[in-house]
């Protein structure tokens, strides 16, 4: 058969071994799996409670989930088999963003993971008087459970009923929406990605040289499944017949790695940045004879390139790291991993690198909610891969530069639209079809896209100069001492930047130079701290022109996380928040110029 429908993926799945498992997470210390077969039939009695619940073809049905579980698939295939419409929903975002999604998709229920999570949903219901129905998907007092809804249907679904689900399936077109995706953005109110079954298959299945998939494959899943990117990944594995397995919590993935020993993962480029470092951190603890080698190995791998390994020297010298070092890479992360999927955000070219000297194939990419999401990616293997870029077009997908820079993308993967947004989306998608990203970038003669930055967030200088903010904070976010960099100077006479320390590694230098603090407040306002920093950053500004040179910094105590508002769900910087947080200390940066 051929998939084209995301409802079809159940029959596909139990095609052949239907026993086989599809789903697994890990609960009260030990994995519970689900067969494909399993899927398949906890779908249609889903699709059969939904239909008793008055859930019809093009109603909205919400989800919010802490941590992934193989019931998310279920609820999924449950709505979509109805041509209802999921709207999944970010669990970190504020009261009022739950509250404008809630209405504004019109959902009649949601389903919530836990207890906090139907604290907050229930409390926005009631006082604004919403008409939705609340299932939980843990055993909650006075809550309706959500298997519940599959149990009513199993004790009363007839046979005109499952005819009627039947009629409901066949209904369905590739061009209907399976889903509404609120894109959280870095500014102003979200906005409502309506993504067809077509758009999501075409991305998932178009595309045979994306990577090499095996019989027997597993993945771990720990990125938000209301993130396009895990979302879709998910359709990916299913559509592969690959074994997906839930973290229990994002402080559990290297220990749930090891137990699974997955071949693949799909991340953000922050969570390979924050492995990277613990790697870094742990190592500079070793004793000499050990630090020596790894340091070695690390800069060999640091200096990979697939031309190189035709120079005997090298290549010999990277078997020796491999061997030495980076084999325990591999081991921490379950010994088995042959790629991850980067996106999400801009990733470090250092880590592509010594991630693939690792054999730990990082497989970096381009692409947004609105284009379900893939646009470019570096393949498998060489060819076609290119170091510093995000690949080439996926296939059936166009990608070209505007004269202004911009990046514009037209192909089956472009949504239909904003949910009730029509301008927003001719603003969008211009008459000819091309989708204006918003991110600026070039394309080499191969055919390799390369980001520049995002067309909003480059700013013109009192000078007359743009600035790439993007490009400067990823550089210098490969000092150790720094975990987040935020580079301002909008209108302005010169660059300046907001800047979150490595606490850990800061913590770990202050004791080797005995340098005594009684809270992280005072010590980032301790001259020999600022002299320190200082010091970085002019390291650091040797790789840039003049103009984008970081002149004034300051350092700030607060974390920068989703919860307090400074990240974005899938952890990007807001800056017109973070601007504001610390308008002040920026004003102070430009008062005398």
């Amino acid at each position: 058969m051929k998939v084209t429908r995301l409802i079809d993926l159940p029959v596909w799945l139990t095609q052949e071994e239907p026993e086989v498992n599809i789903f697994s997470a890990k609960r009260n210390g030990k994995w519970e799996s689900f067969s494909r077969k399993y899927y398949a039939e906890i779908s249609d009695l889903l699709s059969l409670g939904m239909m008793h619940l008055g859930i019809k073809k093009g109603d909205k049905v919400a989800s919010v989930v802490h941590n992934n579980m193989p019931e998310w698939n279920f609820i999924d295939m449950g709505i979509m088999q109805l041509g209802a419409i999921h709207v999944p929903i970010y669990p970190t975002i504020s009261r009022d963003e739950f509250f404008y999604i809630l209405k504004h998709s019109e959902s009649k229920v949601i389903f919530v993971s836990n207890e906090e999570l139907f604290q907050k949903v229930n409390e926005i219901i009631v006082t604004e008087k919403l008409d939705v129905l609340i299932y939980s998907f843990e055993k909650i007092q006075n809550v309706a459970f959500w298997h519940e809804i599959a149990d009513n249907a199993q004790k009363n679904a007839s046979q005109n009923d499952k005819l009627a689900l039947q009629t409901a399936k066949d209904s369905v077109l590739p061009s209907d929406i399976s889903a509404i995706i609120y894109t959280s953005g870095t500014t102003g109110t979200p906005k409502g990605v309506m993504l067809s079954h077509n758009n999501i298959v075409t991305n998932v299945s178009d595309d045979k040289n994306l990577t090499t998939f095996k019989k027997g494959d597993k993945a771990v899943s720990f990125l938000p499944l209301c993130h396009v990117l895990e979302k879709s990944g998910s359709y990916l594995y299913q559509y592969h017949k690959v074994q997906v397995y839930y973290t229990e919590s994002i402080t559990s993935i290297a220990e749930n790695m090891r137990e699974v020993n997955p071949d693949f993962f799909i991340s953000v480029p922050r969570l390979l940045e924050k492995i990277y470092d613990r790697i870094i951190a742990t190592a500079k603890n070793l004793p000499l004879h050990k630090k020596t080698i790894f340091f070695w190995a690390l800069n060999i791998g640091l200096q990979f390139d697939y031309e190189k390994l035709k120079d005997p020297i090298y290549s010999f010298k990277l078997k020796l790291a491999r061997k030495l070092v980076f084999s325990k890479w591999r081991e921490a992360m379950g010994g088995k991993v042959r790629w991850v999927v980067s996106g999400g955000a801009a990733l470090q070219e250092r880590l592509e690198r010594v991630f693939r000297a690792a054999e730990i194939n990082v497989q970096n990419g381009y692409g947004l909610t609105e284009t379900s999401p893939i646009v470019t990616a570096n393949r498998f293997l060489p060819p076609p891969f290119r170091f510093g870029s995000v690949g080439i077009p996926m296939t059936n997908v166009s990608v070209k530069i505007a004269e202004d820079g911009e990046i514009l993308v037209k192909g089956p993967n472009v949504m239909l639209g904003y949910y009730k947004a029509p301008e927003l989306t001719a603003q969008a998608i211009d008459t000819d079809g091309w989708f204006h990203t918003g991110d600026i970038g070039r394309i080499d003669a191969d055919n390799f896209l390369f980001i520049t930055d995002r067309k909003k967030e480059l700013f013109k200088t009192s000078g007359g100069k743009y600035v790439a903010p993007q490009v400067i904070e990823n550089k210098f976010k490969e000092s150790d001492f720094i975990e987040q960099i935020l580079v301002v100077g909008e209108g302005k006479a010169f660059v300046s930047a907001i800047i979150f320390p490595n606490y850990t590694y800061l913590h770990n230098w202050c004791a080797h130079k005995k340098i005594n603090y009684s809270s992280e407040k005072k010590m980032i306002e301790m001259p020999e701290i600022i002299e320190r920093f200082q010091r970085e950053i002019d390291l650091f500004n040797e790789n840039f022109g003049q103009i984008e040179k970081i002149k004034k910094f300051v350092l700030t105590e607060k974390e920068w996380t989703p919860e307090n508002g400074f990240l974005s769900p899938t952890l990007k910087v807001k800056r017109r928040k973070l601007c504001e947080a610390y308008r002040k200390e920026v004003e102070a940066f430009y008062s005398k110029d």
